[in-house]
């Protein structure tokens, strides 16, 4: 059974591009997750206070979205139920577009314990009211990447504004550091000239640890994994100054015309060996 939800924008959400930054969306994904627990039993609003994190997202992008009065629709349903974590599908449509496919995998967590644990009979059985076929997204290059400090690094500043209802950073907000360090990286390559126009088409994050609150910045590495006509694949990691792993991301972007010599050659700077 699919669930839907009917999620407003709002006009900060849109980029310098003028249509609804990435990162935007996956907050309209955690919005209708929201709603999507306090629709079932106690016991889900309980889960969601109690403790559920996420473990990655998957976002492919279909079209992009400006803004406008009209709420978007999310359909939302549940993927796979297992003993301790879950995976929910989801569209996000724009009219009768559809702007967005996403996958979530997420487990529960007990907060006074500070550890992972199983769900229960009563979690099991609502999510799996919600059970449906899914069609999965389009693949994105998984080629294992060992960071080793030698890609573009960024400085990633936690804003107090970044934490969520249990202290630590919002997974939404990981999105945003990821995107950081990525501009970072093309305006550093093309060195203030004009380098077209750039939309995501896919991105992925993985969370591997909880980031706190911290005066001093987080670090992104980011590398160049592939170069294609008019693609570019980017892996991202970002860590502590004593190397403490905390997500790892994939990035697809695609320009608006074909990738020049000039650009192919600074995109290699940082490609990985």
């Amino acid at each position: 059974m699919t669930y839907s939800y009917d999620c407003p924008l709002r006009w900060g959400d849109m980029d310098a591009q003028a249509h609804v930054n990435n990162a935007a969306f996956v907050d309209y994904l955690q919005e209708a997750r929201v709603a999507f627990l306090h629709s079932g039993p106690p016991a889900m609003r309980d889960l969601l206070d109690n403790g559920v994190i996420v473990a990655g997202h998957q976002v492919e992008y279909r079209a992009p979205v400006v803004y406008s009065g009209r709420p978007l629709r999310i359909e939302l349903w549940v993927d796979q139920v297992g003993g301790s974590r879950f995976q929910l599908g989801y569209l996000i449509k724009d009219g009768a577009e559809i702007a967005v496919r996403a996958q979530t995998i997420a487990t529960p967590y007990d907060l006074e314990a500070n550890a992972l644990r199983r769900l229960t009979a009563t979690e099991r059985d609502f999510l799996s009211s919600h059970l449906e076929p899914a069609e999965p997204l389009r693949p994105v290059d998984s080629t294992k990447i060992t960071f080793t400090g030698s890609g573009h690094l960024h400085p990633v500043r936690v804003r107090w504004s970044d934490l969520d209802s249990y202290g630590h950073v919002n997974n939404v907000r990981y999105y945003d550091y990821v995107q950081e360090a990525r501009v970072a990286l093309v305006a550093d390559l093309m060195g203030g000239e004009n380098g077209g126009r750039w939309v995501v088409v896919r991105q992925d994050v993985d969370y591997l640890k909880p980031i706190d609150f911290a005066v001093e910045p987080y670090l992104a590495e980011t590398v160049v994994t592939k170069i294609g006509t008019r693609s570019v694949s980017l892996a991202a990691e970002v860590r502590d100054r004593a190397g403490t792993r905390y997500a790892t991301a994939r990035t697809v972007l695609v320009a608006d015309q074909p990738i020049t010599e000039p650009w192919r050659s600074s995109f290699s700077r940082w490609a990985v060996a």
